[in-house]
């Protein structure tokens, strides 16, 4: 993506789905996925119908600085692009947070 700016609803949909398609790509990242999540393998089609779930992918995604190098690598990506789409997406803590 390489934007360098906010990215809309639809580009942080796009990302979550191709970061969950890269992380479902290997065993060993699916696995660990999983383990953290508490979702079972049966569960992430329904689950990736639930409001948030996207958000949620990109958050894991934001949480190991490794993954998001790898990802980023493969895919030609900014590896900011993550914590641009996971703010599109579930918006920034401070907004979270603000009655």
């Amino acid at each position: 993506m390489k934007h360098g700016h906010t990215l809309t609803q639809e580009q942080a949909e796009g990302l979550a789905i191709q970061a969950l398609t890269f992380i479902a790509g290997d065993g060993e990242r699916l696995g660990r996925f999983l383990a953290v999540t508490g979702i079972g393998p049966a569960e992430i089609r329904s689950a990736a119908r639930e409001p948030g779930f996207l958000a949620g992918v990109l958050e894991y995604m934001a949480s190991d600085d490794r993954l998001i190098a790898t990802f980023a690598g493969e895919n030609n990506l900014d590896p900011a692009d993550i914590d641009r789409g996971r703010v599109a997406l579930a918006g920034s803590p401070w907004e979270r947070e603000m009655p």
